[in-house]
């Protein structure tokens, strides 16, 4: 479940960037990260099928509801590194107008 919603961030998340005309938004950080965690996801379930073989398949409720929270935190955990990346590079200077125009009051 982590691989498979690992892998459906970042298809959506290349689309996005591959349709955006610049990449001022960190898109193209963000897939790498999401492939990134794809590719580690994907190992662990090769080495898990060497592992457990056709038991592979045939997993257990909890184990299938403890793998959809993992997806999941690992999905947001990406994000919130991502936010807190476009808020540090601000690329459309968002948070240094912002600041400026508290200072000047």
């Amino acid at each position: 479940m982590t691989l498979l919603i690992t892998v459906f961030a970042a298809v959506i998340t290349t689309v996005l960037w591959y349709t955006r005309k610049s990449d001022k938004l960190g898109l193209g950080f963000l897939c790498l990260m999401f492939w990134g965690a794809s590719l580690m996801w994907f190992v662990d379930a090769v080495f898990e099928y060497i592992e457990l073989k056709e038991e592979y398949f045939t997993p257990a409720l909890e184990d299938m509801i403890n793998d959809t929270f993992l997806g999941l935190s690992v999905v947001a955990l990406a994000l919130v590194v991502w936010v807190v990346r476009l808020l540090i590079t601000d690329p459309r200077g968002v948070v240094k107008r912002s600041l400026q125009s508290r200072a000047a009051r």
